[in-house]
């Protein structure tokens, strides 16, 4: 049984977060040269991928309604 709700979008911005830190460690290991400026468009893109994402998973969950077997209001946001 999960413990928690699958987010999508959290784990695309954590593999572009994980992407920009191996593209520093590579750099820094002497494996190649990235320039200062390269990480910003793939933290900055990993981001609007995540939100995107975010904003989907979100649209399909609601139209799907409530999973059987949670309790009513679980999900939501609201304090009970």
């Amino acid at each position: 049984m999960l413990r928690h709700e699958f987010r999508p979008g959290r784990l695309v911005a954590g593999a572009a977060f994980t992407l920009a830190g191996v593209t520093y460690a590579g750099d820094a290991g002497g494996l190649w040269e990235t320039p200062w400026f390269a990480v910003i468009p793939m933290v900055v893109g990993g981001l609007c991928l995540a939100g995107v994402t975010g904003v989907l998973t979100r649209a399909i969950r609601r139209r799907r309604g409530p999973r059987r077997g949670t309790p009513a209001g679980a999900g939501r946001g609201t304090a009970a």
